[in-house]
């Protein structure tokens, strides 16, 4: 399954820090339909995640019904991102 969308990133402070994008809720309903052949369990969804000329493996984590994006260190410094950039996601789910 591969989804496009874009959102801003955003900064949870957590007991680990980690930056997120979140998925719009049309394409999380897609993503809860499958997510029961594809989760490893908690409800993490592994994918590949291309923001601009970057794609890193990550896994997408449930969140208020829905589910956020990390966006990992590697992707923040080799596109040049920070909290509040608007981002369009590509992200790659094997079903």
């Amino acid at each position: 399954m591969r989804l496009r969308f874009s959102g801003p990133i955003w900064y949870w402070r957590g007991p680990a820090p980690f930056h997120f994008v979140t998925v719009p809720a049309a394409e999380a309903a897609l993503i809860a339909g499958i997510a029961p052949v594809v989760t490893y369990g908690w409800g993490m969804i592994p994918a590949s995640v291309t923001i601009g000329a970057t794609t890193v493996t990550t896994s997408l984590w449930p969140k208020d019904g829905g589910y956020v994006v990390p966006v990992k260190k590697a992707l923040q410094d080799a596109e040049d991102l920070g909290v509040d950039d608007e981002v369009e996601v590509v992200l790659d789910i094997d079903a």
